[in-house]
């Protein structure tokens, strides 16, 4: 970064320790930039660095003037919005510690995670979320106070613990605008860096989930480093749409901005993203797998449904992309021929998928197929694998620029140490760890050992190169009748590319061959469907038509040509339901609860190998 910027400030080295001192410093350095936009009845409208710093202030203020101070607790559950911020960030400036609930939580997880940490208080966004805690299951004894920023229809409501968001924050407000700047300074560099401040909530896919205790000193231990590695400037524009309670979303709505001063969008619903990151266009973005399967395959079906003209243009400028692409040394025609494609068909493409301006392209969270990858940089958006997890605060290992390998999750960040234990599980080591998980010890000691090592559950191999591959989660290797070794996020993940694929399930352990429960992406197939006039009624019935079957079909055989013979899916059967939370198939995250789905389709996996010993 430039040298006058902030982060090189005199006054980002002594307040700019923690995340509400950094709030402060911008508020201080260039007050009048724009920190947050937010999408608001179809219009965008500004927030200055100088008002999201009194909006966290005032939040902590009247936090203080109902009695809540060091070390106690506040959770919030709402979608990602600007009061997520002000409520995160002005609990930390007071001392005490946040934790975000996932909005999809049913009540009892609701009240697992306010019981958990002992929330004292809790912000919910609008009338669903409040009714998940006013009918909780169980007791919150903790519980004392309930702040509800969308108030319409809680008017009805006769709960003493009950506040709405303006009139909870408009006493604190008052009280945050008497102070001046020597004092809210003094009050910033007076705040504890290695004190616990976030509680970040596994997603507890083989029990209850742990509750990650994070400190501001390890929180931004990394974000200047890789913005130095990255690039990063108060120019960027940033779109904050996945769960803010999941730590990958904090890097990119939190510990980046807070570093470089860019622009953080707040878009309407995570059903709009795709119209939000038209809009916006990002200059750094962060994609789950799953959002970049989908872009993939909005495109995929666009073309399928498109004239011959423009399906032959479209592969020929994709083949040009790919051949750039895979050059070691592109010559003069190839790059002619490229920057062509690029002007009649790619660049607009990028454009119309709101990435036109986007530097910075990153997945995260999970594993991406490597295929996925390439398809993306053929059509000039090159998007770059990390690697983190809560306990990481978010990131250990990444891909840069000028330095990466699709299938890879790159090398370590700088100050990361990392080993690869004798069974090849990933230790890693630094200041970016977290403290330990609340309230258990045990797990504490068996996930950080006695020298420092966090011992991640995933194995890894290092290439020649020194790039690190993830083979799978340790607990989670399939082993075939024959003795193989296999990773079904990477089998999963490759048939999750098709577009009509939304979820799969790989089975093998134990078994002869390598089966999968597959789970149809409702909305590619209906259409589909209707085009081929196949007439259903609902989800079910649409899984079992003989035609769709056969179009799943022959998305496995296509996938299972890139992948190794041992891999390749050999047998599958079509899930009759959508994988949800409430049925406990998924966590809020998403990710598959392997086992439970294997438990609750085993008659469907019994099915796939009696019918092969028949046959």
């Amino acid at each position: 970064m430039r040298a006058d910027h902030p982060v090189n400030s005199e006054l980002f080295a002594r307040i700019g320790h923690t995340l509400p001192g950094r709030v402060a410093v911008f508020a201080e350095l260039m007050p009048e930039h724009c920190a947050i936009r937010e999408k608001w009845r179809g219009l965008w409208r500004e927030t200055s660095w100088r008002e999201y710093l009194q909006h966290c202030l005032g939040f902590g203020e009247a936090l203080k003037a109902v009695g809540l101070g060091a070390g106690d607790r506040v959770a919030i559950i709402s979608d990602n919005r600007p009061e997520w911020l002000y409520a995160d960030i002005g609990t930390q400036a007071i001392g005490a510690l946040s934790a975000g609930i996932y909005t999809t939580n049913p009540a009892a997880d609701v009240a697992y995670v306010l019981n958990h940490c002992k929330a004292k208080l809790i912000v919910c966004e609008d009338q669903e979320q409040l009714d998940k805690v006013l009918d909780s299951p169980e007791a919150l004894p903790h519980l004392q106070h309930i702040v509800v920023i969308d108030s319409e229809g809680t008017h009805r409501y006769d709960d003493p613990r009950l506040r709405r968001w303006d009139d909870f924050i408009s006493a604190g407000t008052d009280a945050a605008a008497t102070l001046d700047s020597a004092g809210i300074q003094a009050r910033m560099a007076a705040l504890d860096a290695d004190a616990d401040s976030v509680i970040i909530y596994t997603s507890g896919t083989t029990g209850q989930p742990k509750g990650v205790l994070l400190k501001p000193s390890a929180m931004l231990a990394l974000s200047t480093t890789y913005l130095d590695e990255l690039g990063g400037s108060e120019h960027d524009s940033l779109l904050s749409y996945l769960p803010l309670c999941h730590v990958a979303e904090k890097i990119f709505t939190e510990f980046t901005p807070l570093t470089t001063g860019a622009t953080v969008h707040f878009g309407e619903s995570i059903d709009t993203i795709r119209q939000d990151i038209a809009q916006v266009a990002p200059t750094i973005f962060l994609g789950v797998p799953r959002i970049w399967e989908k872009l993939h395959a909005s495109v995929d079906v666009a073309i399928r449904n498109s004239t011959p003209l423009k399906r032959a243009l479209y592969h020929w400028a994709l083949a040009q992309g790919r051949a750039r692409f895979e050059a070691p040394a592109p010559g003069l025609l190839l790059r002619a021929k490229a920057k062509l494609a690029d002007w009649l068909v790619l660049r607009a493409l990028r454009e119309r998928l709101g990435l036109g301006r986007c530097r910075l392209p990153v997945s995260g969270a999970a594993p991406i197929a490597e295929e996925l990858l390439r398809w993306f940089h053929w059509i000039g958006v090159p998007v770059l694998e990390g690697y983190g997890m809560s306990e990481t605060c978010g990131i250990s290992h990444l891909n840069l620029p000028n330095d990466f390998r699709l299938g890879s999750i790159g090398k370590a960040v700088r100050g990361v140490e990392f080993r690869l234990a004798e069974d090849g599980e990933l230790l890693v080591r630094g200041p970016h760890l977290c403290s330990g998980y609340l309230d258990n010890e045990a797990a504490t000691r068996e996930t950080i050992d006695s020298e420092g090592w966090l011992h991640t559950g995933d194995l890894a191999r290092e290439d020649e190169d020194g790039f690190l591959h993830i083979i799978g989660r340790k607990k989670e290797i399939l082993i075939t009748a024959g003795g193989k070794n296999l990773s079904p996020a990477r089998i999963e993940n490759a048939l999750k590319t098709s577009a009509y694929i939304k979820e799969a399930a790989a089975v093998a352990d134990g078994r002869a061959f390598v089966a999968a429960l597959i789970q149809i992406e409702p909305d590619m197939v209906g259409d589909w469907a209707a085009r081929a006039g196949v007439n259903y009624t609902s989800f079910e019935d649409l899984s079992g038509k003989a035609q769709v079957v056969k179009l799943i079909d022959g998305e496995v055989r296509r996938i299972n040509e890139q992948l190794a013979r041992v891999e390749q899916v050999r047998a599958f059967r079509l899930l009759p339901k959508e994988l949800h939370q409430d049925d406990g198939e998924v966590t809020a995250t998403q990710k598959l609860k392997r086992n439970v789905v294997y438990s609750k389709f085993a008659g469907l996996v019994d099915d796939i190998y009696s019918t092969a010993k028949a046959s």
